[in-house]
């Protein structure tokens, strides 16, 4: 089981006029310790649950482009696109850029976005759900089609493109992997099914149930259940000694069993480093072996 880190919170001690070197702190810390993704929010917002709403918040691809040039080895994403903030043409050349200038480590994680009110304060569109999910279906698509060797037009019922040329294309290939976000078992479980490489869902007792309702969706549209990466959400919190690194070990365990190969979390105090070396020391050596 690989281990990465999901960076939510840029409110740190340091404050914003440090955030550029405290953040190249944790990221370089967690690959030297090794973490083998990184990931920030598309959020432009705090969301509730992290931090009040007006605590600050990176957006997310300028960030991971950042992130790009002070790394050597973590695969970079966000966890998740908002499908409905970034025209999908836009966002696969997005991808593709950030997958040449990181050397081939771009994922592209998205999913059906949620926050109607960061996207409702700041004018981003939002339409409703059933919509939502019907362009993060053609966006998949479109993100394919650009990043294949077909540059034709591509005309859906919500977005219209004359000509998908992407040039360069991401490094690697067929294209950069595609991690959709999300649950719901009617429609997102089956978009995974049939477009992406990795699934994210969360931790707790319905991941078994879950990961059966996908293997149904993949035996309905004739895909392998084994090529897609399971990974789940989960808080990698060691403690400030590493009190809490049994458990963990223990619950990520757990999840090894049912088919769980990649664990993607945040980690409380992470600015502070000594969280990330326990869990480089304690936590990421162990889950290796699961």
């Amino acid at each position: 089981m690989k281990i990465g880190l999901h960076v939510a919170d840029f409110t740190w001690p340091g404050g914003p006029q440090n955030l550029a070197a405290d953040l190249t702190r944790v990221v370089t810390t967690a690959e030297d310790v090794g973490f083998t993704k990184v990931s920030v929010m598309d959020h432009v917002w705090q969301i509730r649950g992290v931090g009040p709403v007006e605590n600050d918040m990176l957006e997310a691809y300028t960030t991971l482009g950042y992130l790009a040039a002070r790394t050597a080895r973590v695969e970079l994403l966000a966890w998740v696109t908002a499908v409905s903030y970034r025209e999908p043409g836009l966002l696969a050349k997005q991808i593709s850029t950030l997958d040449v200038l990181s050397g081939g480590r771009a994922w592209l994680g998205i999913g059906a976005a949620w926050n109607d009110e960061e996207a409702r304060g700041l004018g981003l569109h939002f339409p409703p759900t059933a919509e939502r999910f019907e362009r993060l279906e053609e966006t998949l698509q479109i993100c394919l089609q650009m990043w294949s060797d077909d540059d034709g037009p591509y005309n859906g019922t919500h977005y219209t493109l004359e000509r998908t040329l992407d040039s360069p294309h991401p490094l690697r290939r067929p294209h950069p992997p595609i991690l959709i976000g999300g649950g719901g078992e009617k429609k997102t479980l089956r978009l995974v099914a049939q477009y992406a490489q990795a699934c994210n869902l969360f931790g707790g007792p319905e991941v078994a149930r879950k990961l059966d309702v996908l293997r149904e969706h993949c035996e309905a549209v004739g895909r392998d259940y084994d090529e897609i990466e399971k990974t789940v959400m989960f808080p990698l919190d060691p403690g400030a000694d590493g009190e809490n690194v049994d458990p963990m070990l223990e619950q990520l365990s757990g999840l090894a069993t049912l088919g769980v190969t990649h664990v993607h979390g945040w980690v409380p105090g992470v600015s502070a480093i000594t969280p990330l070396e326990i869990l480089g020391e304690k936590v990421i050596p162990e889950a290796d072996k699961l």
